[in-house]
C-alpha cells in the first residue's frame, strides 16, 4: 500500500508541529506572569472583605445585646455569634493564612476581629499586612481602625461606648 501525493500533504510536517510548540511556549511565558501577578491582591481583597462582613456581624451582636461578644479561640467562631456570620468561613484559615479571631477589648480598644497568625496556614509579617492596611485604613499598622497587636496578631479595631 502506497501513499498518494494527496494523502501525504493532508499530514503535518515536524517542523510545523515544533513551530506551534514555540509559538505556544511563547504565548505562555507572556500570558502566566500576569495571572500570578493577580492572586496576591487578590488574597488581599478577599480578606479585606471578610474582615469588614465579620467586624459588622460582631457590631450587630453589640447593638442586638448591648455588649461585645466574649472573648473566644481563635479560628473558633465567637459564642452567640453563629447566626450573625458564616461559621465555615469564620473556621477556616483566612485568605492570607493564620486563622480569624475575635478579640474582646484588646489593649483597651473596645473589639477587634482580624487575624491570629498561630501556625496555620502561611504566617505573614508587619510589611504584608501593611499592604492590606492601605487597602483598609491609613497604612499604619499603629494607629487607625486597623492595627498588629502582640502575638502575631491583626485587628479590625471596632471602638464602643
Amino acid at each position: 500500500m502506497t501513499r498518494t501525493r494527496s494523502e501525504a500533504s493532508r499530514a503535518f510536517t515536524l517542523i510545523e508541529i515544533l513551530v506551534v510548540v514555540v509559538i505556544l511556549g511563547i504565548l505562555a511565558a507572556v500570558v502566566v506572569p500576569s495571572f500570578a501577578n493577580a492572586v496576591e491582591p487578590s488574597r488581599h481583597a478577599s480578606f479585606a472583605t471578610s474582615c469588614r462582613s465579620f467586624a459588622q456581624a460582631m457590631q450587630y451582636y453589640r447593638a442586638d445585646t448591648g455588649e461585645w461578644p466574649p472573648d473566644g479561640t481563635s479560628g473558633v467562631t465567637p459564642p452567640g455569634t453563629e447566626d450573625l456570620l458564616d461559621v465555615d468561613a469564620f473556621e477556616t484559615i483566612t485568605p492570607v493564612g493564620g486563622v480569624w479571631d475575635g478579640e474582646s477589648d484588646p489593649m483597651g480598644l473596645g473589639y477587634g476581629v482580624g487575624v491570629h497568625f498561630d501556625g496555620s496556614g502561611e504566617t505573614r509579617d508587619a510589611a504584608y499586612m501593611t499592604v492590606i492596611d492601605e487597602m483598609m485604613d491609613d497604612g499604619d499598622l499603629t494607629t487607625g481602625g486597623f492595627m498588629q497587636f502582640p502575638g502575631n496578631r491583626y485587628y479590625m479595631v471596632l471602638i464602643g461606648d
